[in-house]
């Protein structure tokens, strides 16, 4: 098994897939190796199915059973070389609207951050649309306070892009990183390096608790609030597309489902 997944490793690494889809696909091919108990040289459509099935029946998300099978059709079509076809389909991913935040519940949750540098994490993710990878890995160079602009260096599908930065932080960001060097990064921990993507969701989920707030959110909320509120701000999509770094526009129309002012200004007949 660990000969089978050394190549696989090799192979998307030479592809120049990012470590954490490498890490998730590795340990979906371990999963199904361990399922097989067996050589998976060839390929065995009813084996990948009862797999696929299981996962199912466990309750899997749609979302990470198509992990798991595009990790298998990566193995036998790239490692393997095998030309034989996976003729499987996807699993239907849920069309759940995402979960936004009101401009108030922000900064109700913001209130509940005494740390100044963890508070600035929080608000920065928010008024900059970041993802938490985007934001802990964020260096100083990146930061241009004089134009008010951040770029975001290899996000999610290895993409550079510019976003906007928040006005009303210049101030405190400009305090935080001003003594340091552009190689640095802007939210350091107390070890040195960066914050962890852990630490930073734990932040804003004891932020969150303590709000009382009590919306299913997640750290990726405050980017879905920061699209939502520049479309109810009046910018254009397109505009809300590029800050976000969407490769597609069909992804970004997804926040006209969550502000829809027609809905909004519905009376209730009750």
């Amino acid at each position: 098994m660990q000969e089978f997944l050394e190549k696989a490793r090799i192979e998307l690494r030479l592809r120049n897939y990012s470590v954490k889809t490498v890490d998730a696909y590795l340990g979906c091919l371990k999963d199904y190796f361990i399922f097989l108990n067996g050589d998976p040289i060839v390929v065995n459509l009813a084996k990948i199915k009862e797999f696929l099935l299981l996962k199912q029946d466990k309750n899997y998300a749609p979302q990470t059973i198509n992990l798991y099978l595009n990790a298998i059709k990566f193995f036998y079509r790239d490692v393997l070389k095998d030309c034989q076809k996976i003729d499987l389909k996807f699993a239907k991913r849920n069309n759940r609207l995402p979960e936004v935040l009101s401009r108030e519940e922000i900064q109700k949750i913001l209130a509940q951050i005494a740390n100044k540098k963890h508070a600035l994490m929080i608000s920065l993710s928010y008024g900059a649309g970041l993802r938490v990878s985007e934001v802990v890995n964020l260096k100083i160079k990146d930061v241009l306070l004089d134009e008010l602009v951040l770029k975001i260096r290899q996000g999610k599908g290895k993409k550079d892009r510019m976003t906007v930065f928040p006005e009303k932080i210049k101030t405190d960001i400009y305090f935080l990183i001003g003594n340091r060097v552009g190689d640095e990064y802007v939210f350091e921990s107390e070890r040195g390096g960066g914050i962890t993507e852990r630490t930073a969701q734990a932040i804003f989920e004891k932020a969150l608790k303590k709000a009382e707030i009590k919306k299913d959110a997640t750290f990726h909320s405050l980017r879905h609030s920061f699209a939502t509120h520049l479309l109810e701000n009046g910018v254009d999509i397109r505009y809300v597309q590029e800050l976000l770094g969407h490769q597609n526009i069909r992804t970004t129309q997804i926040y006209t489902h969550v502000m829809n002012p027609q809905i909004r200004n519905i009376k209730s007949p009750l």
